[in-house]
C-alpha cells in the first residue's frame, strides 16, 4: 500500500511508472542504471523528485521524436 503522506514535489513509484509509461520493474531498472534516483520515502515505498521524472520524460520524448 502506498503512503498517503508524500512531500510536495515528489512522486511515488507508481506515479513515476505511470508518468514514464513503464512498469514498476522498469522504474527499479532506471534506478539501478543510475538514470533516476530516489529522493525520499522508504526502501519499500520510494519517492522520486518531480523534476527528475519530468527531465527523464522529456529526454525519452526527444529520443523517440528523433
Amino acid at each position: 500500500m502506498e503512503s498517503q503522506m508524500i512531500r510536495p514535489g515528489h512522486l511515488t513509484a507508481h506515479q513515476t511508472a505511470q508518468a514514464l509509461g513503464i512498469g514498476l520493474g522498469g522504474v527499479r531498472l532506471l534506478v539501478h542504471r543510475g538514470q533516476l534516483r530516489r529522493s525520499g520515502g522508504t526502501p519499500r515505498q520510494p519517492w522520486y523528485a518531480v523534476a527528475d521524472v519530468t527531465a527523464l520524460v522529456v529526454k525519452r520524448q526527444q529520443r523517440n521524436a528523433a
